[in-house]
């Protein structure tokens, strides 16, 4: 790790930490996307070095109309942290946050480790659980704008995940209808489908790239499949709700 890269890893980790927005930098520093991940993971090293403990990965841009916005033709991902784990139904602090905002999401839980290269039905094998989950998730960028590399070295935008009740999943889950409500209002309609034609192809991504990066993802671990519908904005006092056809709900409280 060069100086430079840490220097930018205590950058985010800080803004983080304090909640204050940053600028960007990913295009004034001319960083590649190697080196956006590379801080992210120094980053992520500076929570493990507090005490935090890794949880599993979130996957990023899983729509295709978000890789066409960015540009790419590859999802992203970040790191989880338990300390990033919020109750299911308790109050959520917002002033944790800068821009907070929330998305609904399919969570897989892992019951054996996932090699880089897998087949869906391999991936499906080493599912021990699905779950209604909601991501909250946090650009730490001044405006909430960013670019490919500045995201990736802020983890993804990922800050906190709340996940309902597992379930078996051996079930069809590729094309789940949910609503993810606001005080009792839908505010986004949408599918598991929405999640790369199928989530199942998110896990797929995320052992490829998890490996790739040296961390294959083991028994015990949780993957955030990434946004199944556009995400909305939190403000105090809202109550935010996720029903998934057949697996339930998941829900909290945002608070200021």
């Amino acid at each position: 790790m060069n100086d430079r890269f840490a220097m930018l890893a205590q950058r985010v980790d800080d803004a983080a930490c304090k909640a204050r927005a940053i600028a960007q930098f990913g295009e004034a520093e001319q960083l590649t996307t190697s080196d956006a991940y590379a801080i992210q993971a120094a980053s992520i090293a500076r929570r493990l070095e507090r005490g935090e403990r890794r949880s599993g990965v979130k996957m990023g841009f899983t729509s295709r109309a978000k890789m066409v916005q960015m540009g790419v033709h590859d999802v992203i991902w970040g790191r989880l942290t338990e300390e990033m784990a919020l109750e299911e139904g308790a109050a959520v602090q917002l002033s944790r946050y800068v821009h907070p905002r929330v998305e609904p999401e399919l969570a897989f839980l892992l019951a054996k480790p996932l090699p880089a290269r897998v087949s869906l039905v391999q991936a499906l094998e080493a599912v021990a659980a699905i779950a209604p989950a909601l991501e909250v998730i946090d650009s730490r960028y001044e405006n909430f704008k960013f670019s490919l590399t500045d995201v990736i070295a802020d983890n993804a935008s990922s800050s906190g995940y709340v996940i309902g009740s597992w379930s078996d999943p051996r079930r069809d889950f590729s094309n789940l209808g949910l609503v993810l409500s606001i005080d009792g209002r839908a505010k986004q309609i949408g599918s598991t489908a929405g999640i790369l034609g199928h989530p199942l192809r998110s896990l797929v991504a995320a052992a490829r790239l998890a490996a790739e990066a040296g961390e294959p993802l083991q028994a015990g671990a949780i993957v955030m499949a990434g946004g199944a519908t556009a995400a909305e904005a939190l403000e105090p006092g809202m109550h935010v709700r996720c029903e998934m056809q057949g697996l339930g709900s998941v829900e909290f409280n945002a608070v200021e």
